[in-house]
């Protein structure tokens, strides 16, 4: 399974795709922290950095209570990975000038989350993004302070086989394609 681009495209950004099979084992710790290091070389504005990262290691004592925070859907199949991260973000800029609103936080968060699967790619594993999350449940799991929101969430780890999977899910297990530049990006305003 391939996507077709331009080889002009960076390879890893035209292999990553989100599979939901995924073969349970453990993601090490040294591993996840330069997945995380590599998600805080993100660009922000006025280098904010307004990401954070709240993880669990599938079995250590975190991992069944975040997982209780996805739509049952996505626990299904999540549950298998190695790692569960939710991606949050500060609304404001901290400064003892006080809290200014941030407008870009989530787009920096994303941009966060773009680079931390695109490393884990290139270190041999895979992502899957979500935004099927009970986010006030997920705000409550993750006791996220005021004025800090759940982005999404994503998990970590090796791709497993696709017989694992109900039949529905096997038939989704496969690369999506992607709009033509001419529906994304137009010269001028939107007509």
């Amino acid at each position: 399974m391939t996507r077709t681009a331009s080889p002009s495209i960076l390879s890893h950004i035209v292999n990553r795709w989100s599979p939901y099979a995924f073969d349970g084992s453990a993601v090490p710790q040294e591993d996840l922290d330069v997945i995380f290091e590599a998600a805080g070389l993100a660009a922000s504005a006025f280098n904010y950095q307004p990401w954070r990262f709240a993880y669990a290691h599938k079995g250590d004592a975190n991992f069944e209570a975040f997982l209780s925070a996805l739509v049952p859907f996505n626990q299904n199949w999540a549950k298998d990975a190695g790692v569960l991260v939710y991606v949050v973000s500060d609304e404001f800029m901290r400064s003892d000038k006080g809290n200014n609103p941030n407008h870009s936080h989530s787009f920096d968060a994303g941009a966060a989350w773009a680079n931390a699967a695109l490393q884990a790619l290139s270190m041999g594993y895979r992502t899957h993004g979500m935004s099927g999350i009970d986010f006030a449940k997920a705000a409550e799991v993750l006791n996220v302070p005021e004025g800090f929101r759940v982005e999404m969430a994503f998990v970590i780890g090796k791709q497993g086989d696709v017989s694992q999977l109900s039949e529905m899910l096997q038939k989704r297990e496969v690369i999506s394609d992607r709009k033509p530049v001419s529906e994304i990006a137009f010269a001028g305003p939107f007509a």
